[in-house]
């Protein structure tokens, strides 16, 4: 794993890795993935589960290690609590109550999922559950059974919903969701581009081929960098009142917060 993109808020990858498979997740954790989540939930088999809580509770990591535990499963819950981690992605997340219990329980950042229709119209209160919760994310492909679609364009409303709820509770840029089909790079690519200007920073992902990808689609580009350090320093420290460059730009408090946001970004990239 890489050392350079540490918390929250900064890994563009996060690598899925069936818990029960230590062979797998020790090939993870030495690979270029930002952040390692072993899973407990769907990529092991119910005959597994006890190993793959056996498996995490063994496991440190130098860079970012994050569970994915079953849903209201309390053998993962205990099992976490001790666990090495550095947080626990809870999955089909729908009621507050539940997450602030579970929150208190384990004792660890909570990363939220998505992935039903009353998940996603209580996002804004399952943001704001517990000081704990750090992040929220959608479950694309369950999302879209429990809403009957077939359509993935008719999850940008979702989608949206997911990133103004985080932005408006506090947390950071909400993670894009798996993109399953493995072969199919170039659309990776542009789903990612695609949900990086839209608000999100950083994807799930479930192979290692994914990972270049998803790194590119997610940075800060020389040009980005470039526009916002001139803006800056045209600007000068206070950047309170609106004028216009130059170039004919209008430039008011909320281009120049845009400006500092791009020039933090490329500090959590830069290790």
């Amino acid at each position: 794993m890489t050392g350079g993109a540490g918390g929250v808020g900064e890994a563009r990858s996060w690598l899925y890795v069936p818990g029960h498979r230590p062979d797998l997740v020790a090939k993870a954790l030495a690979g270029p993935a930002d952040a390692v989540v072993v899973d407990l939930e769907d990529a092991v088999p119910a005959a597994a589960k006890a190993t793959a809580r056996d498996v995490v509770g063994t496991l440190a990591a130098d860079g970012p290690l994050w569970a994915r535990m079953n849903p209201d499963d309390e053998a993962d819950a205990d099992a976490l609590a001790c666990a090495a981690v550095d947080g626990v992605r809870v999955p089909k997340a729908t009621d507050p109550g539940a997450v602030a219990r579970l929150a208190d329980r384990i004792g660890k950042p909570l990363h939220l999922l998505l992935e039903s229709a009353l998940g996603v119209e209580r996002a804004f209160a399952l943001a704001t559950a517990h000081p704990l919760v750090v992040m929220l994310s959608l479950g694309e492909s369950d999302l879209a059974a429990d809403l009957r679609v077939t359509d993935r364009g008719a999850l940008e409303w979702a989608r949206q919903r997911v990133v103004v709820a985080s932005r408006a509770a506090g947390l950071a840029s909400p993670v894009a969701p798996v993109w399953t089909d493995l072969p199919d790079l170039d659309g990776l690519a542009a789903d990612s581009t695609r949900a990086r200007d839209r608000g999100f920073w950083g994807r799930s992902v479930i192979h290692p081929r994914q990972i270049p990808v998803v790194h590119e689609a997610f940075r800060v580009t020389t040009d980005e960098l470039a526009r916002a350090r001139a803006l800056l320093d045209a600007t000068g420290s206070d950047g309170e009142s609106a004028y216009r460059d130059a170039d004919g730009r209008f430039v008011d408090p909320a281009v120049v917060a845009g400006a500092r946001a791009v020039l933090d970004r490329h500090r959590e990239e830069t290790p």
